[in-house]
């Protein structure tokens, strides 16, 4: 199953104030595996950074303004997410902006039945718990120590571990019939192996005692003096 992990950052906290989106990062997932397949992109929000988003993400208007527009490469974007679940940390917020930018270049949404909030399953998972990104990085051994700034591909890829290990840890889909076809490419690998012809059927030897080994038993035993097996119980 392909899923997408993905993280985005923001000049707020609300499309609906005027907030705009300006990077995206994406990381695909096959079979809760990495493939090394990613999508990042920065966007020229068309409006000033405020001071408190930008000592967040570290992006400043003057590195954005020369970046494309949303509208620009939304074909791309749309392309790379195809109809894969989308899973992202607080995932509505996440959401929310990228279907404001949809909108805003006359795209219709995204279904929202894709997305998968890595925030709920670790409110039922550890109830009571810090949720924070940081948090279950902490909890789940994962090291964030290159993570100074927030960054939405550096923060999917982190996303992605943990979404793993929230979801079965690195066993996830190492199953028997992935054995087998790891079994099957390990013989088509090894042309000795491949080659090897069929041992022929070799009937079984007898095993039993011979007449005369009875027989020097039957001695033996009727030496033995005062065997356990005669006493009274």
């Amino acid at each position: 199953m392909r899923e997408i992990i993905f993280d985005t950052e923001t000049t707020g906290l609300d499309p609906k104030t005027g907030d705009r989106l300006v990077e995206i990062g994406c990381v695909e997932l096959i079979d809760r595996r990495e493939t090394g397949v990613t999508f990042h992109a920065y966007f020229n929000p068309e409006r000033d950074m405020p001071a408190a988003a930008e000592a967040v993400h570290g992006l400043s208007i003057q590195f954005l303004s020369d970046k494309p527009l949303f509208a620009a490469r939304v074909d791309e974007l749309m392309e790379f997410l195809g109809d894969a679940p989308m899973v992202a940390h607080n995932a509505a917020f996440d959401f929310g902006f990228i279907n404001a930018e949809l909108m805003l270049a006359g795209r219709p949404p995204l279904d929202m039945n894709r997305m998968r909030c890595t925030v709920q399953m670790a409110r039922k998972l550890h109830p009571g718990a810090k949720h924070s990104l940081d948090a279950l990085c902490t909890r789940y051994g994962i090291d964030r120590s290159h993570r100074i700034k927030h960054g939405a591909l550096l923060d999917a890829e982190l996303l992605a571990h943990l979404y793993i290990e929230m979801t079965g840890g690195r066993q996830i889909g190492l199953g028997l019939a992935a054995q087998s076809a790891d079994a099957g490419r390990s013989l088509a690998a090894d042309p000795v192996r491949a080659a090897a012809p069929a041992r022929a059927f070799r009937e079984p030897r007898p095993h039993g005692a011979t007449a005369a080994e009875l027989a020097r038993h039957t001695e033996f035993v009727a030496a033995l003096n005062q065997p356990l097996w005669h006493d009274s119980p």
